[in-house]
């Protein structure tokens, strides 16, 4: 069977048992990490999750010396898992009590744990491999994932886990909304702010320890910030962002998984991370909210509105133009002839502009505090920014100034 082939085969869940237990797990483990990533992106703690990432590393090694001495298997994956949380739990309290308690900042904090405890598991892994028993081959695939021989049981509990953090960010999402955005209001409405940020890192630490088998502890911070960062170009609202970001997260680990399985050579954290990235990339080009294409085609549409004002200013006040740019968009638009000469059409427009331009200067002098003078910018016609009113009272002001009906 060809790459291709099994691909889609995997893709539809036609891989066989286990692969398809590992797609939905890793689907089920990227929705919980974008939607969780979300919050914490908008609570500005992303490089808190990279420190619980790196501190779950001497729980994965102490867990595992703890079940060989104790005669079982040291890569049983919920004491694993069970040790990494311990682990990276005791490191976010650290980050939390050294920045409340000292004159250190969170960054700072973070790089003493995160430093300290991944170099302590380093040493513990390194400690391990000297180990004359216990099965300790394997364990660095906890470094960058690796669903190569996964067992159903561990498949089963990864896509367990990551369902209950998926529901638990669905039950906990408008507390953790209003403390991200407004942690001083939420506080005045009875919601105990700590409590809410240790619930966001929480989930964090959830995502982390589930995620381990399959991006590993390096890699996982990318599935929980590179989807809220991608949904960010899509939306402005907090609801749809975290939809999206959630679903972008899904999709990211159920491709990546799908690809895995199709090439078991290939490490699956990173693949799962270069489709998280891909679907950034596709965003920041694509985008119709904040694409680069998109931001590029606004930026040269106002340039063409801005050429297009002061050629027909120009006209009206008869003065030369000599800029090629404004030139042909006049001629393109039939404002002019080929030889710079104004049409009928040209005339009309570039009445129109100076006269607005005069009703603007009037509207600056006479209401100078008005909104739409603040919000002007330079192209707008007045009649889309101001009541007919005030547009009929600035007319009266410019007819008594210069002697003409209003």
């Amino acid at each position: 069977m060809s790459f291709l082939d099994y691909f889609i085969s995997a893709l539809f869940l036609q891989a066989g048992y286990n692969s398809a237990l590992v797609a939905v797990g890793a689907g089920l483990l990227g929705l919980a990490g974008g939607g969780a990533g979300a919050f914490i992106f908008l609570r500005k703690r992303a490089l808190v999750s990279d420190a619980i990432s790196h501190a779950t590393l001497p729980g994965v090694g102490i867990a595992f010396m703890l079940m060989v001495a104790l005669g079982g298997d040291g890569r049983w994956l919920p004491g694993l898992i069970i040790g990494s949380a311990i682990s990276s739990g005791i490191g976010l309290l650290m980050v939390e009590w050294i920045t409340r308690q000292t004159r250190l900042t969170e960054d700072a904090a973070i790089g003493a744990v995160l430093s300290v405890f991944f170099g302590l598991g380093i040493v513990l892994l390194t400690i391990i491999q000297t180990m004359s028993s216990g099965r300790q081959a394997g364990l660095e695939n906890f470094l960058l994932g690796s669903t190569a021989g996964m067992l159903i049981s561990e498949a089963t509990t990864i896509a367990i886990a990551g369902a209950l953090a998926t529901a638990f960010v669905f039950m906990l999402r408008r507390p953790m909304t209003l403390v991200a955005f407004d942690p001083e209001y939420a506080a005045t409405t009875g919601i105990n702010v700590r409590h809410i940020d240790l619930a966001m890192m929480g989930l964090a630490l959830i995502v982390t320890v589930i995620g381990l088998k399959i991006v590993g502890l390096i890699l996982i911070v990318a599935l929980l910030i590179i989807p809220p960062v991608t949904a960010r170009f899509w939306t402005n609202q907090v609801g749809p962002m975290i939809g999206i970001a959630a679903a972008i997260g899904g999709l990211a680990g159920y491709i990546g998984a799908v690809f895995s399985a199709a090439a078991a050579s290939l490490p699956t954290g990173p693949i799962i991370v270069l489709v998280a990235f891909g679907f950034f990339v596709f965003s920041a080009l694509f985008s119709p909210l904040r694409g680069g294409l998109a931001s590029a085609l606004r930026h040269w549409r106002f340039q063409r509105r801005v050429h297009r004002r002061q050629g027909l200013l120009a006209l009206a006040r008869r003065e030369p133009i000599y800029d090629g740019f404004t030139l042909r968009i006049l001629r393109q638009s039939g404002m002019i002839r080929p030889d710079g000469v104004a049409t009928l059409r040209g005339k009309t427009a570039s009445q129109k502009a100076a006269h607005d331009e005069a009703r603007w200067a009037m509207a600056r002098r006479i209401l100078p505090d008005d909104s739409a003078i603040e919000r002007y910018d330079g192209l707008t016609p007045i009649k889309d920014m101001m009541t007919q009113d005030q547009i009929d009272e600035i007319d009266r002001v410019i007819a008594e100034q210069t002697g003409a009906p209003a």
